[in-house]
C-alpha cells in the first residue's frame, strides 16, 4: 500500500546512508544531513548537494550555518536541543528555517525562532530506545490541533507502522533510522 503525503524528509548522518536513484518523485524529498561527530569530505558534501539540486530534492544542514552557507543549502534545521534565536537573522526569502520539538513548549520556541516546519518528535516507540516516552497518535494529533505551522511527524516511523500515517493529522512525516535498514523497502510504499 502506497502513502501519500506531500512532503517526505529524509535524516541521514552520512551521505552513504542513501542512494539518489531510490528517488523518483521530484519536490517531495527533502534531506536533512545531521552529522554531529565530524564533518564529511567537504568535496564530496558539494557533489551531493549538486546530485539533489539536480533532482529537485531540497537539502537541509542540521544546526550549522555556516556549513548551509557553504553548500549552500536550501536551508538549516534546527535540532530541539537548539534553542538560540539569532537565526531569525539569517531569514531570507529562499532560505528556510525547520525545527525538531518534542512538547507545547518546545513547539512555542521553533515558532519563535521562525520554523516553517516543525518535526513533533516521537510518534511512535523507538527501536534504539524502547523506554523513552512518545506521543501516539492521538496526543500528536491533540498538539497538531492548536499550531498553524506545518507539523512534521518524527520518530518511530517503519515499514510495519506506516500504515498509520494515514490517520495522523499532518501533511509530512519524516524518517532517520528507517531508511539505513531498508531504504528500498520504504521507498516503495512512499510512491
Amino acid at each position: 500500500m502506497v502513502i501519500l503525503k506531500n512532503k517526505y524528509f529524509l535524516i541521514i548522518e552520512n551521505i552513504k546512508d542513501i542512494s539518489l536513484e531510490n528517488i523518483k518523485k521530484r519536490f517531495k524529498f527533502n534531506i536533512i544531513y545531521r552529522n554531529n561527530k565530524k564533518l564529511g569530505d567537504l568535496h564530496r558534501l558539494r557533489i551531493f548537494r549538486k546530485e539533489c539540486k539536480s533532482k529537485d530534492i531540497k537539502f537541509f544542514v542540521a544546526n550549522d550555518y555556516n556549513l548551509s552557507s557553504k553548500l549552500k543549502a536550501d536551508g538549516i534545521y534546527l535540532s530541539a536541543y537548539n534553542k538560540d534565536l539569532k537565526y531569525l537573522n539569517y531569514m531570507k526569502s529562499n532560505f528556510i528555517i525547520i525545527g525538531a520539538a518534542h512538547n507545547i513548549k518546545e513547539i512555542n520556541l521553533k515558532i519563535k525562532q521562525g520554523c516553517k516546519y516543525i518535526f513533533l518528535s516521537r510518534l511512535f516507540q523507538v527501536s534504539y530506545k524502547p523506554e523513552m516516552n512518545y506521543l501516539g497518535i492521538n496526543r500528536f494529533n491533540f498538539y497538531v490541533t492548536n499550531v498553524r505551522e506545518k507539523i512534521v511527524a518524527l520518530g518511530g516511523i517503519s515499514t510495519s507502522n506506516i500504515n498509520k500515517m494515514k490517520i495522523v493529522n499532518c501533511d509530512s512525516f519524516a524518517l532517520m533510522t528507517e531508511i539505513k535498514k531498508k531504504p528500498a523497502k520504504i521507498f516503495s510504499r512512499l510512491f
